[in-house]
């Protein structure tokens, strides 16, 4: 290795020692051959007294301070911080700034409103929220980031390395936090910086250049912090003043940069000089800096020069390096032996799935407002948006933010969500009336949604219909396929009958609304919106429905008189005091059995020939309090159990049943503060499970870590897989890591890992899969067994920086308790191999549920002035099986961003790996396109450009294994586009405007 050359980014950037006079500091270093080169409170810091920070002080400081020396240089990440300052500054300061950035000095990476958790996000809100951000730097400033920098997220995804890194157009991605012994291997390797390969589909054409910092995302050992406040010496040159000490510095510096080099690849190592919320006064760090690379440089054992992780890349890449290969991704994550970052896998599980809720729904709101046309004065899609942005932030879905930050990112969704509701409403208003193309700014039809469905809370539905009155119920599917599925509304009456939008009987049921879930409805509707529910429904309505892709369908809800035919009432049935051994539920393919003692023992499905012995229980892990010789406790970050306490269902309380002709349910007490609902729905072959846990009592001292078991006789050798980020599922084996050697200290947290689609587990003969409604932390701790977090309350802070206990509480009349989650799970098994198409199908409808939205009809004259069916595609066509339409959204400028993903990995289905096609022209049958351009992933640049500049990265081994399938060019004429595994292809549309000027189809 020749001599050092350091480059030093100015987070951060470095820099460098004579006489009491003015010295011109020679900043002008470049790379030089040979040498090793280093490369809301909190914006406006209204609240220091819990964190001192000022984002706003770090930005005005900064533009100064970059001005008084062209070598000067600083990245900038998060643009939700960047744009709120830019929106308050003066044209003579913006062309300021777009001065230093077009010249370099002033770098914008990353890009995204935020900094992105990895482990419970979602891929699609990734993709989102990093749109936005790159939309704001090309218009404003014609850039287009090519560097990722994740450097606090707690582990890495591969969804991350191939699909928010290459697919975005970025030729390098850096971070920081892997696990401690991971690292150490690293270093001993010089595999810190490694060519990740994180998509099986995509093999090489979606590698990375990726660079883990040796120690963490702050300077170098040696005190090289130099914010104002900060205790570290600083570069006194002075030799009029008794503390000179150019020398000691330098030789510190050197020490350091020689240290870094010893496990660095090439002569080329990196500085992070600056950590969290430092350069509120940058010239603080600019003029230190600036006398280290000047000093430094006279010295001349290493060169330093001010660089930015661009510069830095490049250097890289010139060196001409074979890399060392990384595949999978980088979970779980532990800093120490006792310290496993995946408690917060679960961590906040409302806000987790309040988030998800939200997502699914900005998906076809955004859809609605492209049909309705995008207004420039009402309400808009726009803030729920960004605040769906903000809530991707590491430490926001994550649940490692303080209760009030909490309480403010859920405060921003529901602030978006009603203006989107609004848009909505009015969307589905102009899609309905008859005529209202032409006077779709104002219809007459209200219409209302409930978000509060799930604790049993609707008003629409709760109304008298005995005057002849109907609720009507409009029900949209955001899907590109038709869609079966079952609805539940809560209702007072017991003589109802559902029509179809064709005026024909619709089956349903009507089913006795457990106490369980009226409890929380008391509570719960109070505490939320401030007044009392009123009185209680008494049943759950459960119908089907079936819903046009992209469109929706009516039903109407009414009441009829008990001698016609009205709604089934289901049978009830109690397992106390029955003689009968075994009890069996499900009247279609699938049936579940139950032993004598209520317990879930047998799953049988007669269409697949599966039969399988398995329980459902419920656990506890005792949360460590950090009292032992290892003060570690288990907090909002941290997983670690001090024993684990089974719980055992309440043989006093008896199972009940209840059977009908749309669903059975078994409903269980499991103890007093677990409720659990099993439910099979007939033509379904799954199984789902709604749990009501909390609240989770403390009185004993401990803290709570409560998990779902699933348990069953699978050989399953250790191994289960867990998806990534909602994408690519990811082989798991048990106290395993396969590039490097695992010395177990925490058996049961060093093995969870993150969950937001699923997990499963197979023998060679069958598949155990269970889907998710929200992320969480989840593992296979023993063979057979698949377990889920669902909640945790805790005691103690686990000293990572939440500075609090995670122990949420809902508090009403000035009583407080421990937060109540009410969510399900989903279940099924397939034979070997054949699992994937529910994963994926199912998967995709449990992230996009259905949207229902209620009126009232007097009269029964709904269908002589409203259309009551709709779709927007061509009545004969749907998209394949194996396709999502992701994102279908009208921009300002009236053009469309239009995205689909192939929802199948290579290899993973038999059929529905293959290559998939999508016919434009039948998807918009009323539309003409005029002009369409495939881009990036965050459709801030045309694709093919981004393919031909993203650097190709040499890597030791052999090639590449398989023939990558992408989908070809799309012909402009025949707007056929294909998608190959796991592929998601962006456009900007412009479709030709009809006469009216209406988006409306």
């Amino acid at each position: 290795m020749g001599p050092v050359r350091l480059a030093l980014l100015a987070v951060v950037a470095l820099a460098a020692a004579g006489e009491a006079v003015y010295i011109p500091y020679n900043t002008s270093a470049g790379v030089v051959a040979g040498k090793l080169n280093t490369v809301d409170q909190y914006y406006v810091g209204s609240n220091n007294s819990i964190q001192g920070a000022c984002v706003q002080n770090v930005l005005d400081s900064l533009i100064p301070a970059l001005l008084k020396d062209e070598n000067r240089k600083f990245i900038y990440v998060e643009q939700a911080f960047f744009q709120r300052w830019w929106r308050n500054q003066n044209d003579m300061i913006k062309d300021t700034v777009k001065g230093l950035i077009s010249s370099g000095r002033l770098e914008l990476i990353n890009g995204g409103m935020c900094m992105h958790d990895e482990a419970t996000v979602h891929y699609i809100d990734m993709i989102d929220q990093t749109t936005l951000g790159h939309k704001f730097i090309k218009e404003e400033f014609g850039q287009i980031p090519r560097i990722g920098w994740q450097i606090d997220p707690f582990g890495h995804s591969a969804v991350q390395a191939y699909l928010l890194g290459a697919e975005v157009g970025f030729d390098a991605f850096y971070f920081f936090r892997i696990d401690y012994q991971d690292r150490d291997t690293r270093k001993e390797t010089k595999e810190l910086e490694v060519v990740w390969r994180g998509s099986k589909s995509f093999g090489s054409s979606a590698d990375i250049f990726a660079g883990i910092f040796p120690k963490n995302y702050e300077p170098p050992p040696g005190d090289f912090y130099f914010e104002v406040d900060d205790d570290s010496p600083v570069v006194q040159d002075d030799p009029l003043l008794f503390d000179y000490n150019v020398e000691e510095r330098v030789n510190d510096f050197v020490a350091a940069a020689l240290a870094q080099a010893n496990i660095t690849r090439t002569n080329h190592i990196m500085f992070t000089m600056g950590t969290d919320f430092k350069y509120q006064y940058a010239e603080s760090w600019f003029r230190n800096m600036d006398k280290l690379i000047h000093y430094v440089n006279k010295d001349g054992r290493i060169n330093a020069l001010y660089s930015t992780p661009s510069i830095y890349t490049d250097a890289k890449y010139a060196a001409n390096e074979q890399w060392p290969l990384k595949t999978n991704d980088f979970f779980p994550y532990a800093d120490n032996p006792n310290a496993y970052w995946t408690g917060y896998f679960t961590s906040r599980p409302a806000l987790k799935r309040y988030v998800r809720m939200m997502s699914g729904y900005y998906l076809a709101a955004r859809q609605l407002e492209f049909f309705k046309g995008k207004s420039k004065s009402g309400p808009t899609t726009d803030y729920l948006g960004d605040a769906l942005a903000l809530a991707q932030h590491h430490d926001a879905v994550t649940g490692t933010e303080k209760q009030h930050v909490a309480n403010d990112y859920a405060k921003r969704l529901s602030i978006g969500y009603t203006r989107a509701q609004e848009l909505v409403s009015t969307s589905l208003a102009c899609l309905t009336e008859l005529g209202s193309k032409s006077h779709c700014s104002s219809p007459t039809t209200k219409f209302s949604q409930c978000l509060l469905l799930n604790i049993t809370y609707c008003p629409p539905s709760q109304t008298d219909f005995s005057k002849g009155k109907s609720l009507v119920v409009l029900v949209y599917n955001s899907l590109g396929w038709k869609r079966e599925d079952v609805l539940r509304v809560p209702v007072f009456s017991d003589s109802i009958v559902v029509h179809d939008s064709e005026g024909r009987e619709v089956e349903s049921q009507l089913l006795p609304i457990a106490s369980a879930s009226l409890n929380i409805r008391d509570k719960h509707v109070k505490a939320y919106l401030g007044t009392s529910p009123g009185a209680k429904p008494k049943f759950w309505l459960a119908f089907p429905v079936s819903v046009p892709p992209l469109g929706f369908n009516t039903y109407f809800v009414s009441s009829m008189k008990k001698s016609a035919s009205v709604s089934s009432k289901s049978t009830i049935y109690s397992s106390q005091g029955s003689e009968n051994s075994n009890l069996q539920v499900g009247q279609g393919n699938l049936k579940l059995q139950y032993n004598a003692a209520g317990a879930f023992s047998l799953y049988s499905d007669s269409r697949t020939l599966i039969e399988a012995n398995f329980e459902q229980k419920y656990k506890y892990y005792i949360g460590q309090d950090g009292n032992g010789s290892d003060p570690q406790a288990s907090g909002a970050y941290i997983f670690r159990p001090n024993g684990t306490v089974p719980i055992k269902t309440d043989s006093q309380v008896p199972l009940t049943v209840l059977r009908g002709p749309i669903v059975d349910e078994v409903h269980q007490q499991i103890n007093s503060w677990i409720y659990q609902i099993t439910r099979v729905y007939k033509g379904k072959d799954y199984v789902e499970t709604e749990f009501i846990v909390g609240p989770v009592p403390t009185d004993d001292g401990n803290g709570k870590e409560v998990a779902a078991e699933i348990v069953s006789n699978m050989a399953t050798n250790k191994t289960f897989y867990t998806d990534s980020s909602g994408r690519d599922f990811i082989k798991r084996i048990r106290d395993y890591r396969s590039e490097w050697k695992i010395e177990v200290h925490q058996p049961i947290a060093g093995n969870y890992y993150p969950v937001n689609l699923g997990i499963y587990v197979e023998d060679g003969n069958k598949e155990l899969s269970v889907l998710v409604d929200r992320s969480i932390g989840g593992s296979s701790i023993k063979d057979g067994q698949i377990e889920l977090m669902l909640h945790r309350r805790l005691l103690h802070d686990d000293g990572r920086g939440v500075a609090e206990a995670l122990n949420e509480t809902v508090c009403l009349d000035n009583q407080c308790e421990g937060l109540i989650i009410e969510g399900k799970y989903y279940l099924k098994i397939d034979p070997q191999g054949e699992g994937s198409r529910w994963r994926r199908t199912f998967g995709q409808e449990i992230y996009s549920p259905l949207l229902l939205a209620f009126s009232e009809q007097d009269g029964g004259n709904w269908a002589n002035s409203h259309i009551p069916k709709f779709s927007a595609m061509d009545p004969t066509y749907s998209l394949p099986d194996s396709v999502a339409l992701l994102t279908l959204q009208e921009l300002e400028d009236g053009s469309v961003l239009l995205r689909f993903a192939h929802l199948y990995e290579a290899g993973e289905h038999k059929d529905l790996s293959a290559l998939a096609s999508v016919d434009l022209k039948r998807v918009f049958p009323n539309k003409k396109i005029g002009k369409i351009i495939e881009t990036s992933l965050s459709a801030n640049q045309e694709r093919a450009a981004m393919e031909k500049k993203r650097l190709k990265w040499k890597v030791q081994g052999p090639p590449a294994d398989g023939k990558v399938v992408r989908g070809g060019p799309m012909d402009p004429s025949k707007l056929v586009i294909e998608l190959g595994p796991m592929e998601i292809r962006t456009f900007i549309v412009n479709f030709e405007r009809s006469i009216s000027g209406k988006q409306l189809l």
